[in-house]
């Protein structure tokens, strides 16, 4: 019986873990539930599943992840806010299913120092294909990670033919139903950009061996090459359960947790090139990554301002890039070892700083 902590219970990712673990009820026990405001939804998942620990708020979850005894803990809060359960987590020595990729993203060498050998299992289907795949071989023969993308609602548009896009457009993905950040962040493939680096820490590949094809079906979730010229990929239709699970019960999978795909059935999986031009969001999030320090920090804050200003009409779509990467260009580079206050304090400038560039505008 695996004993699990579910962070972010009333989010998309929560719930969903939720209908695993009810579907399994002889395989996993939830042990403790933290949300942010939704306090109603919370209370009545705990009294569905027998909870006693709740918490509400980031602080009452890093505090429930320290002293409530579990085999794993979901961090499935939206935001760099999960930081702290993150860093609580690895402390504890408890096995982290990460689905909260901002945390990992701003914490960088924090996080990735904390971590034992294989205590983070990745959630995100991109990465969660990848370490399915990595599977299939040694680190040393790994050529490439190679990341598929949807392309998002804009795919096939020209950089300019975005610029009068509305926040309902934006928000109108083909494939996946997410939250307001992270699907506007697939529009503009920031959200790719934040994947990249995540692939960079979590499976310790340098950037010039991660790329990004478009994969409009999304069914073939992610890849892997290897030197001998193979690639192995994870295919399956899309739905966050089957990551969910393995993220839960590592590397143990979870049997009717998804459909698998009807080989019976004719069917076309395309495969196309990033257009970098109308969406240079990718390539900008390397020089990021390859920064380091707090600069992936700052990216993330600015971007999540400028998504912000962007649905309260304040700028327009493609100003949300234009405002990241004048905050990026005026971040000073940190010196000395990353600590949670000195990510915190460049996330703290860098909202600022995408304030004063929105308001310039």
């Amino acid at each position: 019986m695996r004993r699990v902590i579910i962070l972010g219970s009333t989010g998309s990712i929560g719930v969903q873990a939720l209908d695993v673990i009810a579907a399994n009820r002889d395989t996993f026990q939830v042990v403790g539930l933290a949300a942010g405001t939704n306090r109603d939804l919370v209370e009545r998942q705990a009294r569905e599943f027998g909870v006693d620990h709740v918490a509400l708020g980031a602080d009452e979850a890093d505090q429930l992840v320290r002293t409530v005894g579990a085999d794993v803990v979901l961090n499935g809060i939206t935001g760099s806010v999960g930081l702290g359960c993150t860093l609580a987590t690895l402390e504890t020595g408890t096995t982290l299913a990460l689905a909260n990729k901002e945390s990992l993203i701003v914490g960088g060498d924090l996080v990735t120092a904390l971590a034992k050998p294989g205590q983070i299992v990745p959630v995100d289907s991109e990465h969660s294909a990848i370490a399915q795949a990595l599977r299939s071989g040694t680190a040393s023969e790994v050529r490439r990670l190679v990341l598929t993308a949807s392309g998002g609602p804009f795919r096939g548009r020209s950089r300019e033919s975005l610029r009068d896009v509305t926040p309902a457009e934006a928000l109108a993905h083909p494939t996946w139903d997410m939250g307001l950040v992270v699907t506007t962040n697939s529009s503009t493939l920031v959200n790719k950009g934040l994947e990249v680096i995540e692939a960079h820490l979590l499976f310790a590949v340098p950037y010039e061996r991660i790329d990004v094809t478009v994969h409009p079906q999304s069914i073939v979730h992610s890849m892997v090459e290897f030197v001998d010229g193979s690639t192995i990929a994870q295919c399956s239709p899309p739905d966050m359960r089957l990551p969910i699970s393995l993220g839960l019960d590592w590397p143990n999978r979870v049997a009717g947790v998804g459909v698998p795909l009807d080989w019976t059935m004719a069917s076309q999986w395309t495969f196309e090139p990033l257009d970098t031009e109308a969406f240079p969001a990718v390539d900008f999030a390397k020089r990021v990554g390859i920064a380091g320090g707090t600069f992936p920090a700052v990216f993330n804050a600015a971007n999540e301002q400028a998504v912000a200003a962007f649905h309260g009409g304040s700028i327009g779509y493609l100003d949300i890039l234009d405002v990241i990467e004048r905050v990026v260009d005026l971040h000073e580079p940190f010196g000395g070892d990353l600590s949670l206050e000195s990510v915190l304090d460049a996330e703290s400038w860098a909202r600022g700083a995408a304030e004063d560039v929105i308001a310039d505008r």
